[in-house]
């Protein structure tokens, strides 16, 4: 099954809730720490990639380029790759008209964060705009297309990438060559004609071949091997090759570390492109240990082999995770959950660049209480207890959304704050721990005007 699709862009709806019966009757919901506070705690991936020699990457959306989430993509790793910014598609959707805001947004951010990007990609079969993929070619114009294509987009990064995917999944499962516009007019010299295009428009860059389900041994991986050993051969320039790694829980290559030394031993560099290690949902404990383990071995293959420059996650965040739109029923795929919270495959990773992390508690061992203790005409006084079994909290915070115009008019033991319908409370200075078997309690007080239906929470 092909398994290497376009970058999401989404963001998902699904969050964990908290209700509570007007009468009193309170139900417990899952409790996130603030996004920040989650992460912090553990190493900078970069940090201890860089000790290794090694890069530690993500794909990203440069329009998600703000906040939490910039400031992950911004501290944590020391490569980006644009997950759909430089197809050609997203930079000359109109032939001769070209589009690079989103692309240029990623490289300045990743220059502004001492990062590396790597570039993707410049000649696939997917991803391409209309007027290119309905027209009629003749062999010479395509070619002159490609040239001119690859000449423009590496030109105008020239000096500031690293490196480029230049020829993307040029194989079928069975080793044979992908039937393709580019395969099926110009025959299988495009790839060489690419990458000898690309190292004219920027001799600084490395390039690669990238495809997927090349990971281990196999005639997929092994009919990549002989086109690089061709290449090499022939003096066509080849830098390495991109192993993608859009992997299921439990199958990881057995053969995953060979693979990569025998394309290390034909004088090229290796790459994880695209890793991400995708299970059934809803996602266990059990599995998410599992994905654990399968990413700190991935990556512990990575280091293993000196040529092997690093590993790219394909998006580091499962709001971000192209799995679910794809793989009905899967998901789970990333680092961190759709809240920003590092899950145990951070953990794995940083394990394989010899670090260590701390384990992220069970997602029920902390909950909220939210309970409405009195109500009358105009207000209502609520509180909320924060109780934890089986783990413990240094700080905590708890957000809702008021359905009916209800404010907050005052609060104690918490700093409250309502933005419209959005309330946010975090722990005051003096009852921020919350001890394992211990609980806390903050209260207050609000207005309400006709109704006071049940709020729902969202993890702040």
């Amino acid at each position: 099954m092909r398994t290497s699709r376009p970058f999401r862009h989404r963001r998902t709806s699904s969050r964990t809730r908290l209700a509570a019966l007007l009468t009193g009757v309170s139900v417990a919901a899952a409790l996130l720490t603030g996004a920040t506070a989650a992460h912090a705690a553990d190493p900078p991936l970069r940090d201890l990639a860089d000790a290794k020699g090694k890069a530690i990457g993500t794909a990203v959306t440069g329009s998600r380029l703000t906040g939490t989430y910039g400031e992950i993509a911004g501290t944590r790793f020391n490569w980006l790759t644009p997950g759909n910014a430089m197809k050609w598609e997203s930079v000359e959707p109109s032939r001769g008209t070209y589009n690079w805001a989103e692309a240029d947004r990623i490289v300045e951010f990743a220059e502004a964060h001492g990062q590396r990007v790597r570039g993707h990609t410049l000649v696939w079969h997917s991803q391409n705009p209309g007027w290119l993929t309905n027209g009629t070619w003749t062999a010479d114009e395509l070619s002159g297309l490609l040239d001119d294509h690859i000449a423009t987009e590496v030109g105008r990064y020239k000096g500031r990438l690293a490196a480029w995917d230049v020829v993307n999944e040029p194989f079928d499962e069975d080793g044979t060559y992908r039937r393709t516009l580019w395969y099926d007019t110009l025959g299988e010299d495009y790839i060489a004609q690419a990458l000898t295009a690309a190292r004219a428009a920027d001799p600084s860059a490395d390039l690669y071949i990238n495809d997927y389900n090349v990971e281990g041994v196999n005639a997929k991986s092994t009919a990549l091997y002989n086109l690089v050993k061709s290449l090499k051969e022939r003096g066509v320039p080849i830098d390495g090759v991109g192993l993608q790694a859009h992997l299921i829980l439990g199958q990881v290559p057995a053969t995953l570390q060979q693979n990569i030394q025998r394309f290390a031993d034909l004088g090229v560099d290796v790459a994880i492109t695209e890793l991400d290690i995708r299970m059934q949902l809803p996602a266990t404990q059990a599995e998410l240990a599992q994905q654990a383990e399968e990413y700190e071995a991935v990556v512990a293959a990575c280091v293993a082999v000196s040529r092997c420059t690093g590993v790219t996650v394909w998006g580091f965040t499962d709001s971000d995770s192209w799995i679910p739109d794809v793989f009905e029923g899967y998901g789970a795929a990333t680092p961190y959950d759709e809240n920003y919270a590092p899950k145990p495959a951070y953990g794995g990773i940083a394990t394989a660049l010899g670090g260590t992390t701390t384990t992220p508690p069970p997602t029920d061992a902390c909950t909220a209480t939210y309970t409405v203790t009195s109500q009358w005409n105009t207000g209502f006084t609520g509180q909320v207890r924060i109780a934890c079994s089986g783990a413990s909290l240094s700080s905590w915070k708890v957000a809702w959304t008021y359905g009916a115009g209800q404010r907050i008019t005052q609060a104690w033991n918490a700093a409250c704050t309502q933005t419209g319908t959005q309330v946010s409370c975090a722990n005051a200075a003096y009852n921020g721990a919350v001890p394992d078997g211990g609980a806390v309690t903050f209260g207050f007080n609000a207005a309400w005007s006709g109704s006071n239906p049940v709020p729902t929470v969202t993890l702040a």
